[in-house]
């Protein structure tokens, strides 16, 4: 039997992250959007455990495998997600992770000003992303359209933003920009540094 796959905990309440990101933003989206991504991966797993069973006939591997990659994808970007964000968050960050900053995109304000752009277009729905990558030992920004696009394989995701609508629609209308910038006032920094640690180690 396959694991399941369970929606994680917000670690905050609903309400924490006003005025940028309201309650009824959260609740709809971790309790509704997220937790089809979840669903929508379990579902997939099911299906190919049916296959084996059955030596795959009359199964559409192709389709169960796109089914898992989409829905396991958004499960694993929502899940870094929300720890990415804390209440009284944003600033800057400090120690290693300020000094690969400063290294791989010359100053704080020039990784702000890459990443928000490249969150702003997204082409579609997708995610704005800060990652490490092992090969260079050197953090990237990358788009990510839907939740599993245009990322590269080795990556590790480290600082993520979902730019769909569902993530901004009823406080921001269609104005994603304005979104994005009020973003970096909710930004976790400590959970940031903690992932690089991890990702170096």
């Amino acid at each position: 039997m396959p694991k399941k796959y369970t929606l994680p905990d917000l670690p905050y309440k609903y309400e924490a992250l006003e005025p940028y990101i309201s309650r009824e933003i959260m609740m709809l989206h971790h309790d509704k959007h997220h937790l089809a991504y979840v669903n929508g991966a379990n579902a997939a797993l099911e299906k190919l455990e049916a296959g084996r069973k059955n030596n795959w006939q009359g199964v559409d591997i192709k389709g169960i495998e796109r089914d898992l990659s989409f829905n396991l994808a958004g499960h694993v970007l929502h899940s870094i997600f929300w720890p990415n964000m804390k209440p009284s968050g944003g600033g800057k960050p400090g120690g290693r992770l300020s000094d690969m900053i400063d290294q791989d995109f010359g100053s704080f304000d020039s990784f702000k000003s890459q990443f928000s752009n490249a969150a702003k277009t997204v082409e579609g729905s997708g995610w704005g992303l800060l990652v490490y990558d092992p090969v260079n030992d050197q953090l990237l920004t990358l788009q990510a359209e839907k939740h599993n696009l245009l990322s590269t394989q080795n990556s590790v995701p480290l600082l993520v933003l979902d730019v769909w609508e569902h993530a901004y629609y009823l406080d921001y209308k269609n104005d994603r920009g304005k979104y994005v910038d009020n973003w970096w006032n909710v930004v976790n920094w400590d959970d940031v540094e903690k992932r690089l640690t991890k990702a170096k180690s």
